[in-house]
């Protein structure tokens, strides 16, 4: 790496905004980011967090919390103005500049005012978040780095009635749609299914038009059969938003093989790592290493470019939303292999945070890759791959 001097470091750091960096720390090249913790980053990994526009293809950016009264995320949507300066510097001091939302998409009704929830709440707070819509909007946000972006994608895709619904979520600003979540649905089957029935022929009409209109295929959910055929059925790149290795995680069932990693390469498209601890490692302990572990894994085995994240959390690191549904009762959930820390917690440690994208840099120098990979890794192949996928 170039050297960096001190002035570049500030930059990149903020200090006029932040003014939290200790002296000794700047002697020592490391740096504080935020006053709650003691945890101190490279002025390499902060350039490079700094100089990219970091894109999380799954983050639910608040999950609903009934510790709250309250609850934030329903009052963003329900309130105009409840959103406030403490709240956008959360999300835009994070690192992570485009969060792609995935919402569980039940029905045609319940997507549609999803859609229009969050359109409304772009109008609202248009100084400071953009609505991602084509491969420009990351180019825009690289040149202003007071917005953040947010891209309406759906985890099933339940709500498209006939294949012309398809056209229809994608003029709400719908990019991103998974085949199947969990269980079978009119177009294939989730990886719970008692039986994968592979993708149908409703299944194959929606993938086609999804091809058609520019929004991008993802078989994160669905199962073998379902996955490799929604591969082979698509003419342009086909994503995993949020999938780990599964040559990592024998018997886990939601993880994807070595073939269908392959298949989904040679597409051209690209795999989120996901940062929850049982869709790393089958026991404990997780750490940090072992998502570090299924970077490199994909990265040997298909190249750099197909590599990106999709760490399945909401952006504050909520280990154990209040409110949300336990979803150990579904029907072959022991599929999941689901194991917790020793205080519970589902998440792992340092990738629990708002800042985390710092802790994976710092952890994809101490792999050794270049500045060039990790940048690719943080965001530049995702915008990269929606870019083939979307229409110019």
């Amino acid at each position: 790496m170039s050297d960096i001097s001190r002035r570049d470091v500030l930059g990149a750091l903020g200090l006029g905004a932040l003014g939290i960096v200790a002296a000794p720390a700047i002697l020592r090249n490391r740096y504080r980011l935020f006053a709650f913790s003691t945890a101190e980053y490279s002025a390499r990994a902060i350039k490079l967090v700094e100089g990219t526009v970091v894109v999380d293809l799954l983050n639910q950016f608040r999950f609903p919390d009934f510790r709250e009264n309250p609850v934030k995320s329903q009052l963003w949507m329900q309130k105009p103005g409840s959103f406030t300066r403490a709240d956008y510097d959360l999300y835009r001091s994070s690192g992570t500049r485009v969060f792609a939302l995935g919402a569980g998409g039940s029905s045609y009704e319940s997507a549609v005012k999803w859609a229009a929830d969050w359109n409304g709440f772009f109008a609202g707070y248009s100084d400071w978040f953009l609505r991602i819509d084509d491969v420009s909007d990351f180019g825009r946000l690289a040149r202003d780095k007071s917005r953040i972006g947010v891209m309406l994608t759906m985890q099933n895709a339940d709500h498209f009635r006939t294949p012309d619904d398809v056209n229809t979520f994608f003029a709400l600003g719908q990019r991103v749609s998974q085949l199947t979540y969990n269980a079978t649905n009119r177009l294939g089957s989730g990886f719970l299914a008692d039986t994968d029935i592979g993708l149908t022929p409703f299944g194959a009409e929606v993938v086609k038009q999804m091809n058609d209109v520019g929004m991008a295929v993802d078989v994160s959910h669905s199962g073998d059969r379902t996955t490799l055929d929604g591969i082979a059925a698509s003419t342009k790149p086909v994503i995993f938003s949020h999938a780990s290795c599964r040559a990592l995680l024998p018997g886990g069932l939601r993880a994807k093989t070595d073939e269908m990693i392959r298949n989904m390469a040679k597409t051209g498209g690209v795999m989120g790592i996901p940062f929850l601890r049982f869709m790393l490692r089958t026991q404990e302990p997780v750490t940090i290493e072992h998502a570090l572990d299924h970077f490199d894994h994909a990265v040997k085995l298909v190249g750099v470019e197909h590599v990106g994240i999709g760490s399945d959390m909401d952006t504050i690191g909520n280990p154990n939303p209040m409110g949300v549904p336990e979803p150990t009762n579904q029907p072959n959930f022991s599929r999941y292999l689901f194991h917790r820390d020793t205080d519970s917690t589902i998440t792992t440690k340092k990738l629990d945070h708002p800042k985390r994208a710092y802790d994976l840099a710092e952890g994809l120098i101490r792999r050794k890759h270049s500045d060039a990979d990790i940048k690719l890794m943080l965001g530049g192949n995702w915008a990269r791959v929606l870019g083939n996928i979307w229409p110019a």
